[in-house]
């Protein structure tokens, strides 16, 4: 071969790539989305700001949290706000259409190494993508100013898991708005936002230190409070409780332990029992959740002109 021949034979070769550097018909990797990027470290001041949003005082402070994992941050793309978006190169490859998302809504994108990010998360296996988010708790007056008729009050419970699960029940079931009464843990954690699978973005929550609070503005939103006990008067199933679901209410459920408290059962307009045909000692908060909330939709679903639940 002639040096003319070698040199359009290169010639030739070099066409085949685009601008970019990348083969023609190949896809951009992490290399192409980050060209010219140093992955960020943990010490990285972006990272290390971040890693201060774990703990709730961090949180409250900044106004913001992290959410980890596709799904959360799909949903906080759509229905939050994000600042930050922290990627690894992997998961960058994984989930492209979200990184693109992220720089599309303004985020600032920054790629990071595995050991960065997983000292963003709570996970024993980091998902190489967490997002900064505004926290998403509202005044309680908002929460239950527009025509809420079917809330759920999460009344001193300790679980994140069980918050996020509680959470993402009552969006399921159609709920209006959560409200997070007395001690009930922080819905901006990281295990009950994971627990939500992103439910925490879909529906207005609110917090009050003071249960009777919460309760009082229950009662001025025109909702019967109606809580959860093993040894309540009403039975769930009795036909004549039917129209008492049907109508507007607040759920108000407690830890597995302990309940809400004597002071709410004292406070609620009515104690309603699950009924335990078998056996079973009780029935863990999550599966209560779940059959007191959609035995308000299964009333409403027989009450003409009454929406069964929230449409969005």
């Amino acid at each position: 071969m002639t040096r003319s021949e070698s040199r359009d034979a290169r010639r030739s070769a070099g066409s085949t790539r685009s601008a970019d550097g990348r083969s023609a018909g190949s896809t951009p990797g992490a290399e192409g989305r980050f060209a010219g990027s140093t992955p960020g470290t943990e010490r990285t001041p972006r990272v290390a700001a971040a890693r201060k949003l774990l703990r709730r005082a961090g949180r409250d402070r900044a106004g913001r949290f992290l959410v980890e994992g596709a799904q959360a941050v799909r949903e906080a793309l759509a229905h939050g706000r994000v600042h930050e978006l922290f990627v690894t190169g992997s998961a960058a490859d994984r989930h492209p259409e979200l990184v693109e998302a992220a720089r599309d809504r303004g985020a600032h994108v920054l790629p990071v190494t595995e050991k960065a990010a997983a000292g963003l998360s709570e996970t024993v296996t980091p998902q190489g993508l967490v997002a900064v988010c505004d926290l998403l708790d509202v005044p309680l007056a908002t929460a239950l100013g527009g025509p809420a008729g079917f809330v759920t009050v999460c009344a001193g419970i300790s679980d994140p898991g069980n918050v996020g699960t509680v959470v993402r029940v009552a969006d399921a079931a159609g709920c209006d708005a959560v409200l997070l009464a007395g001690d009930t843990v922080d819905p901006h954690n990281g295990k009950a936002v994971r627990a939500s699978t992103g439910s925490v973005f879909h529906l207005p929550l609110a917090r009050d230190r003071d249960t009777s609070v919460v309760l009082d503005a229950c009662r001025a939103a025109g909702l019967t409070t109606l809580v959860a006990d093993g040894r309540g008067e009403l039975d769930l199933h009795d036909p004549g409780t039917a129209p008492i679901l049907a109508g507007p209410v607040a759920w108000i459920l407690g830890s597995e332990a302990h309940g809400p408290g004597p002071e709410v059962f004292a406070a609620a307009d009515h104690r309603v029992r699950v009924p335990i045909h078998g056996r079973a000692e009780s029935l863990n908060l999550a599966t209560a959740a779940a059959i007191c909330l959609y035995a308000t939709v299964g009333a409403r679903a027989g009450v003409p002109g009454r929406p069964p639940a929230r449409r969005d």
